[in-house]
């Protein structure tokens, strides 16, 4: 509350700011001191810890330790002032001791160089305009999209990312979906970076200059864990043209609206991040109305019981239910029926509707048999 107050005259975190706050809270401590040299009881030692409270949360480490050296100083001249000393105030000199070397070593940690909130707000902030980077546009009628990611790190963003580019005509779509090596936080950081080095690339560069220049960056600022696999699609939204290109990813499932099933695309390659010159494999096709793509991430198909051929097996049955009950919601749906897992999971489904189906619908649900479960604990 305080820094928002201040931040009219600096930005929060920014020398200025980072002054102005340490003053008011040094006024703050003047304060409490002036009072509890008139009357102690009024001003006790436990007062002085709101100041320290306010100090971690708004200050960096150099001007909260000389809050915290200013707090004990006005302690100890607070209760020379006001004797005896008893056994309480010693073992609340001896508390305050305690919680001001626990703050210290609490802000010296802070790698971001910021205050604990500002530091997660950053990174909040960072994690929100990368993930709306990655919501698909709003598409011309008879286009339908949906994607659903789920982190194991339970941070809200893990090692899987989805972007995103629509031209300016509205005519070319382009997705990527990346899945960084690795579990949890670190795969997450990982991604995050990686994240914005291909965003900003994403619509300026051909799939095969795109896939090439994030290699470079991996090998450049990685380490020998620093790989990631991806498949980028190139959709022509007027005429349902589409070409798939594979870094190393698990293949992509076609829909074909006329057969109702599902085909593994051919389009491979060698993941990113490992070879100099990356191996990449194209294929182009066309989605009919009906018909549909479907990419996702290899903690979908792969668990410690199951492989991924089995995984794929399992994923185009399940795709198939889902699609009865409707795109809207088809990925999430299938997300939800995978055991948590240490690893993220992802899905991206783009359709083209029946023009003799409802807007949102490209399966009729009495085109199916009974819904029995493919493999049925295969993924439970």
């Amino acid at each position: 509350m305080l820094s928002a107050i201040l931040s009219p005259l600096g930005a929060p975190g920014s020398p200025q700011s980072q002054a102005l706050t340490l003053a008011a809270l040094l006024v703050g401590v003047a304060l409490c001191f002036v009072v509890s040299a008139f009357e102690y009881t009024l001003m006790p030692i436990t007062t002085y810890f709101v100041w320290l409270l306010l100090g971690m949360l708004l200050l960096r480490f150099r001007p909260l330790l000389t809050l915290c050296v200013v707090v004990l100083v006005a302690v100890l001249v607070a209760l020379v002032l006001d004797p005896p000393m008893t056994v309480a105030r010693v073992v609340a000199v001896t508390t305050m001791l305690i919680s001001v070397a626990l703050i210290l070593f609490a802000s010296s940690r802070q790698q971001s160089g910021l205050p604990g909130p500002m530091g997660e707000a950053m990174l909040a902030d960072l994690r929100e305009r990368l993930q709306r980077r990655g919501t698909v546009p709003e598409l011309p009628n008879g286009w339908i999209s949906e994607s659903a990611l789920v982190a194991a790190s339970g941070v809200g963003y893990g090692g899987d990312f989805v972007i995103t580019n629509l031209s300016d005509d509205g005519r070319r779509l382009e997705v990527i979906l990346v899945d960084v090596c690795g579990k949890g936080v670190a795969a997450a950081s990982r991604a995050l970076q990686f994240n914005g080095a291909i965003g900003g690339l994403i619509g300026a560069l051909s799939p095969d200059g795109l896939f090439n220049a994030a290699n470079h960056f991996l090998l450049r600022h990685g380490s020998d864990e620093s790989f990631a696999t991806a498949v980028h699609v190139l959709v022509d939204l007027r005429t349902g043209d589409y070409e798939l290109t594979n870094a190393g990813h698990p293949p992509a499932l076609v829909w074909s609206g006329p057969d109702r099933t599902w085909t593994a695309d051919r389009s491979r390659g060698t993941a990113l991040g490992i070879l100099q010159h990356v191996e990449l494999h194209t294929t182009s096709g066309t989605l009919e109305p009906g018909d549909a793509l479907m990419f996702y991430t290899d903690g979908v198909v792969e668990s410690r019981s199951l492989d991924i051929d089995e995984g794929v097996t399992w994923l185009r049955g399940e795709a198939t239910r889902a699609l009865i009950d409707g795109v809207d919601g088809a990925a999430a749906r299938l997300i939800a029926q995978i055991e948590r897992d240490d690893d993220d999971r992802a899905v991206v489904i783009l359709a083209r509707a029946s023009p003799d189906r409802a807007e949102r619908e490209i399966i009729a649900p009495e085109s199916h048999g009974p819904r029995e479960r493919l493999l049925p604990d295969a993924r439970r």
